[in-house]
């Protein structure tokens, strides 16, 4: 049995990015949608815990505690409410991470039918780069759309059940093509 780490991005706290419009964060979209994948995991061969961060210096190691054989943070893009798409953000050397971040992609791009914006390498200076360099276990960021735009938002709210099963997919497949 593999462990998965969903990390929740961002706190109740300090939301991450807004849509102002909709009335809907980063923190508030993924929280809800952490729960339903963990609870559409239940009879899969991996198991799911959510992390919260206390604080971004402290997440690595509060993670890194739990002895994760992968991690997931879950994120919502956000730029200037007209960029779009897609993109999963991994540890530039880490080969394990790279492979994660293709398999997510690819399933965020057919749930959501957004633009694909590709897989990204980060270094540890880079946006995200912290996390995925100072975890021990093969780390990757997952940004399925921008919650700044309204467009993207509403497909993501119309189709949360397909990225929930994307989500789901995803992790039984880095399990069985990772692992």
């Amino acid at each position: 049995m593999k462990l998965c780490v969903l990390i929740v991005g961002h706190k109740e706290s300090s939301p991450g990015a807004v849509n102002e419009g909709l009335g809907m964060s980063e923190f508030a979209f993924n929280d809800k949608l952490s729960v339903d994948i963990q609870e559409a995991l239940t009879s899969a061969d991996v198991s799911v815990v959510r992390a919260f961060r206390k604080s971004y210096k402290q997440l690595p190691s509060d993670v890194n505690e739990m002895y994760p054989d992968f991690i997931i943070s879950m994120h919502c893009n956000a730029f200037n409410r007209r960029a779009s798409g897609t993109e999963v953000l991994h540890y530039h050397r880490s080969v394990k991470g790279a492979q994660m971040a293709r398999i997510l992609q690819a399933g965020f791009i057919v749930a959501l039918g957004l633009k694909n914006r590709g897989v990204i390498a980060c270094g540890a200076e880079d946006r995200g780069g912290y996390l995925l360099r100072y975890t021990k276990a093969p780390c990757v960021i997952a940004e399925p759309f921008f919650i700044d735009n309204s467009n993207d938002l509403r497909i993501a709210l119309s189709k949360r059940n397909k990225l929930v099963e994307a989500y789901s997919t995803a992790i039984v497949n880095i399990v069985e093509e990772v692992f």
